[in-house]
């Protein structure tokens, strides 16, 4: 059985890859998926298919479009989603695609820091496992794969 896991959370830092380089070390069956990680071609899609736009309203509004095209079609192929927030930046797509994962019983991993346990209560009540790091998070998915 492989799983495949949508890993939502902020774009800004390595998180993604120390998490997908220790799935590998625990040799565990899983296949990743998630946002643009490329900010750049994230900020740029819509022109890059529509075509230049004339302010930057609307290049968000078309970027917005596809990137919540991509995250639609991942977040329903997924078995698992995994939401990281942390101390640095504004989390609301970290937020709005652990809520979409609850309204589609997707099962949820939360990643938060005590420090965040206040704000993110009501999500935390309704993830399967709430953590406080990657690791924690990867030996979560690990126990779906132990046989004794």
């Amino acid at each position: 059985m492989e799983l495949t896991v949508y890993l939502a959370g902020q774009i800004h830092d390595d998180w993604r890859n120390e998490l997908k380089e220790n799935a590998i070390k625990m040799e565990l069956p899983i296949q990743f998926v998630g946002p643009m990680e490329n900010h750049d071609r994230s900020d740029n899609i819509g022109e890059e298919i529509k075509g230049e736009l004339p302010n930057k309203i609307l290049k968000d509004e078309a970027a917005s479009e596809i990137n919540n095209l991509r995250t639609h079609v991942l977040l329903h192929k997924s078995d698992v989603v995994i939401a990281l927030f942390g101390e640095n930046y504004k989390q609301w797509n970290s937020a709005m695609d652990a809520a979409t994962a609850i309204a589609l019983q997707k099962p949820l991993i939360l990643i938060r820091p005590e420090s965040l346990h206040h704000p993110l209560k009501e999500l935390s009540n309704k993830a399967q496992v709430t953590v406080e790091n990657t690791d924690q998070a990867l030996k979560a998915l690990s126990y779906i794969f132990e046989t004794n």
